[in-house]
């Protein structure tokens, strides 16, 4: 809608605030152009209607759920707000009723449910209607035509704008009432509108099977009430090939009786006045040669065509049709979640779970970035099995202990306990490994290694209490060591830090 806004020639939004119960008040940050503007954003109407009293229009964007509570609630500030338009699909047809009833009393006009919007060309839009900015610069709607139009579908909408801009000067306004059996405004709300206006010069109107409200149109046309050239079409006369009912899309798109069918509804405006093809594929005619004779009479003087404006394309959709690219400032070889799927060093997160690699599977593609055979997977899972527990004692359980205590939250406390970790507790492995390494790659005998370390007075690092030893091994040690031993083709490291471990406790 901002987009439009922009590259309609508007110096300020039509979008003056967003409404959202959810949240207290703040400020949401969008585009305007190249530019950035703060929209801000209420949690009651009360207030959003306060600050903002030139407002008049409210797009409804509440689900099915609450769309009839929300706009009973729109309703009452009816002294300001004229028209609501109700984006949500499957409202319940009681409700629908009940509300356009009260906007009825209310003198509120309703725009669906079950809309994609409306659009008055060079102005501002209604919701999602008319499409993405690439279409709507192709139906020229960022400048006013001479046409208006009235739908139903809201996709049709959006080919009746590329029609009515290959085949005329273009769209004026136009509006998609939603395909509901009722829905909030008809068809001759809409149509009587524009016929008052002197800006438009002709009419156009995309009925379809179901309901009755094109006869009123009929009816406008014969009392006079409507006198500017109208072109109709209702879409559905192939349901007459069938030899049982035809549901359409809409939930209103049913004939019950002869009245309802697309055929009979055609012949009536045909009948009455109005300028109908023979088919849909000759609609873009029919509105061609009617505008053309307005032009050729004179009565319709088309403006000069300006130039089309340029809005700028926003960056991740561009980059996904490779229009653009632009150098990460973070860049991450193990986990990317920037595209459709998640992916740890590559492999997608359905692939992970299909193949079930588990959580040593994870685990090694994060940390060794590729994907370990099953031995080494299972060695990482006995690992975390052996380490989940330290106990209450030790200083990092404690601390966590501590903090929770003081009724620091989960994570909180947690952090408490993680910020332990230092050489002489958890780092003390890596420290070992550092060790054991070293030892292993000098090649000395161990027992030397070990009366070296005791001369130059450095702690030999390593796993297990002070109350363990050979004859009471670490159990959780002896698990360990014991798979790699039989599983690990190289284990020179781990034999040189067996041999310092028997040196140590002798």
């Amino acid at each position: 809608m901002l987009d439009f806004d922009y590259m309609s020639g508007r110096t300020k939004p039509s979008v003056a605030a967003i409404i959202f119960p959810f949240k207290a008040n703040h400020f949401v940050n969008f585009y305007w152009g190249t530019d950035e503007i703060l929209v801000p954003v209420y949690k009651s109407m009360a207030e959003a209607f306060e600050k903002h009293p030139d407002v008049s229009v409210v797009v409804n964007f509440a689900s099915f759920r609450s769309v009839y509570s929300s706009v009973m609630e729109m309703i009452e500030y009816s002294k300001q707000i004229k028209t609501v338009a109700i984006i949500a699909e499957g409202v319940p047809e009681s409700q629908t009723r009940a509300l356009i009833k009260a906007a009825s009393k209310k003198n509120v006009g309703l725009i669906g449910p079950a809309t994609v919007g409306g659009v008055k060309a060079g102005c501002f839009r209604i919701g999602n209607a008319g499409g993405m900015i690439d279409n709507i610069v192709m139906s020229k709607l960022y400048r006013p035509g001479s046409v208006a139009y009235v739908s139903k579908s809201g996709g049709l909408s959006n080919e009746l704008n590329n029609i009515i801009s290959r085949n005329s000067d273009g769209v004026y306004e136009g509006v998609a009432i939603g395909g509901d059996r009722y829905p909030g405004s008809c068809f001759i709300d809409h149509l009587v509108r524009y016929n008052d206006d002197p800006a438009v010069h002709m009419l156009v109107l995309l009925g379809e099977i179901g309901g009755v409200d094109e006869y009123q149109v009929c009816d406008a046309i014969k009392r006079g009430r409507i006198t500017k050239p109208l072109v109709a079409w209702c879409i559905g006369t192939c349901s007459s090939i069938f030899p049982y009912e035809v549901q359409f899309g809409h939930a209103g798109a049913l004939a019950r009786g002869d009245t309802e069918t697309a055929r009979a509804k055609n012949k009536a405006l045909k009948e009455a006045g109005a300028f109908v093809p023979d088919s849909f594929v000759s609609f873009g005619d029919e509105i061609k040669k009617v505008y053309e004779s307005l032009v050729n009479a004179g009565t319709l003087i088309p403006a000069p065509e300006p130039v089309a404006p340029k809005i700028p394309l926003d960056f991740t959709w561009a980059k996904r049709l490779g229009l653009v690219r632009k150098r990460a400032n973070f860049v991450s070889s193990i986990s990317d979640d920037r595209g459709d799927e998640l992916t740890y060093s590559g492999v997608p997160i359905s692939a992970v779970f299909k193949n079930q690699l588990g959580l040593g599977g994870v685990l090694s593609l994060l940390w060794f970035r590729r994907q370990l055979p099953d031995f080494a997977t299972k060695f990482i899972e006995m690992v975390l099995m052996v380490t989940a527990d330290h106990g209450p004692a030790v200083s990092g359980a404690h601390n966590t202990i501590v903090a929770s205590r003081a009724g620091k939250d989960l994570v909180s406390s947690l952090a408490s306990g993680l910020l332990t970790i230092g050489p002489r507790f958890g780092g003390a492995l890596d420290a070992a490994a550092e060790i054991f390494t070293k030892a292993s790659d000098s090649g000395i005998d161990p027992e030397e290694f070990v009366k070296n370390m005791k001369k130059e007075n450095r702690l030999i690092m390593g796993i297990g209490h002070r109350i363990k030893s050979l004859k009471n091994p670490d159990k959780r040690v002896e698990i360990v060591k014991n798979y790699a031993l039989e599983h690990f083709e190289n284990t020179k490291v781990l034999e040189v830090s067996n041999a310092h471990g028997h040196c140590i406790r002798r």
